[in-house]
């Protein structure tokens, strides 16, 4: 391989803790009550303190990109309220260090965290005015930013607004969750990312493009009906960003089912202006496992966005994590193929890893060969993907290499190759301790991918 991108990405309410200091106001994660399995949210791995002994952890690994999220509510008061130069000034530092360590940041504007006020009076991404709150941010970030950074996203995984989960990551806190208003949020969002990323390429030299969290997902049987299942989840939740991504419109299958199931959202002429210029340097996507529908299991008249919440099953052919996860190398070679093939961007899996619960005896070394065997399998599906179809592809990027609380606050679900040292509910003294992965990923990019032994 040439020049490749090898790193680490995280969200900011996973990552920094922080929760109340340096002029930050609250997020909708920061009220969250730890559960039995799960912490709150208020330190996280506590990269507000620790983001310069992570960065040198990152540098000696050798990586060269840092994908991070800059909190709307540590920049922006309240969402909508003053600019708070203090949260300006901490990612300044952060951003410097990193360019000091030679890895090029890539920023990402928003990953779930909504500024409480906007969810609790406006109601998040429903709403109109948290969409110009959004890029009022988005382009003050992007002003203040694009000297230094030239790599950047809108949305972490874009495509879960076009999903039930919509209503849990877009600061949706009261309504019916209808389907209207799924599709509401899901446009909303897409003009958002539009606007964004027409600013960036009308005002710098940085590079910007869509991102999705991409659901493989295969036939559970050979019946014809299991296929045009799996098909149309592809159309409804990968192919239909990717087009509005790559070409500036949605999918027409997307459209026709808009139209003839009477989805009544407000489009403005503005915004289809804006979407009708939006184009990507570059493709990028999330990918952790792949599944498999059952079209059976599908009650008559379900939306394709709501497929996988009654039909997903698993697939017999893959091993599964112990979260139920199933690891697919194959299916991570498919999706770059399907990417490339179909928009022929350059594209960038900037997400990939595998949670595993694990403890630390305070001696020796986390012996994780199974963290080892999943990305040596996804790696060398990868180089597949290159050398023998063809797939252009920008970079490698882990996720949360460096541990940090799960998705759903969960620290016992663990991703890094490197152990931080605390738990659900204690937190102990954050240090930081490299696993056996560690050094053999130090190898891997050192040597750019050759040496996977």
């Amino acid at each position: 391989m040439t020049k490749f991108f090898w790193g680490n990405s995280t969200s900011s309410m996973q990552t920094e803790g922080g929760w109340n200091e340096g002029g930050k106001s609250l997020s909708v994660y920061d009220i969250r009550k730890s559960g039995p399995h799960t912490s709150d949210w208020h330190f996280a791995n506590d990269n507000y303190h620790h983001f310069k002994e992570d960065f040198d952890y990152m540098q000696d690994l050798g990586m060269n990109m840092y994908r991070f999220q800059i909190s709307w509510s540590r920049i922006i008061k309240n969402g909508d309220g003053e600019v708070n130069d203090e949260g300006l000034k901490y990612y300044d530092k952060l951003v410097d260090a990193l360019l000091k360590r030679n890895i090029q940041p890539m920023i990402c504007l928003y990953h779930f965290d909504m500024p409480l006020h906007l969810a609790e009076n406006f109601n998040g991404f429903i709403s109109k005015k948290v969409c110009a709150d959004f890029i009022r941010y988005g382009k003050l970030i992007v002003d203040h930013f694009s000297p230094k950074v030239k790599y950047w996203i809108t949305f972490n995984e874009q495509n879960i607004y076009h999903t039930s989960g919509a209503f849990a990551v877009s600061g949706y806190v009261h309504g019916e969750k209808t389907l209207t208003e799924l599709y509401q949020i899901s446009h909303n969002v897409m003009y958002c990312h539009a606007a964004i990323a027409n600013y960036i390429h009308e005002t710098t030299d940085a590079k910007v493009g869509g991102m999705l969290a991409y659901n493989q997902v295969y036939p559970a049987t050979s019946s014809p009906a299991d296929a045009f299942a799996a098909h149309q989840i592809d159309e409804f939740l990968n192919f239909n960003l990717l087009d509005a991504f790559s070409y500036g419109k949605y999918s027409d299958a997307v459209i026709n089912f808009v139209h003839n199931n009477e989805v009544n959202i407000t489009v403005t002429d503005e915004e289809k202006n804006e979407i009708s210029k939006l184009r990507s340097d570059f493709l990028s996507f999330s990918y952790y496992a792949s599944s498999t529908i059952n079209s059976s299991k599908i009650p008559a008249g379900t939306a394709p966005n709501m497929y996988q919440d009654y039909g997903r099953e698993k697939n017999p052919h893959l091993k599964s994590t112990e979260w139920g996860w199933q690891i697919d190398p194959l299916g991570f070679r498919d999706v770059l193929n399907k990417i490339y093939q179909r928009y022929h961007l350059p594209v960038f899996p900037i997400e990939n890893g595998i949670g595993v619960r694990e403890k630390w005896d305070g001696h020796h070394q986390i012996e994780d060969d199974y963290r080892i065997d999943y990305h040596r399998a996804h790696i060398k599906a990868l180089q597949k993907a290159v050398r023998e179809d063809g797939v252009e592809v920008m970079g490698y990027l882990g996720w949360g290499l460096i541990d940090i609380l799960s998705s759903q606050g969960d620290m016992d679900k663990r991703y890094g190759v490197v152990y931080v040292n605390r738990t659900n509910h204690d937190l102990r003294d954050m240090k930081r301790i490299p696993k056996k992965s560690y050094y053999w990923l130090k190898k891997v990019i050192h040597s750019n991918g050759q040496d996977l032994s």
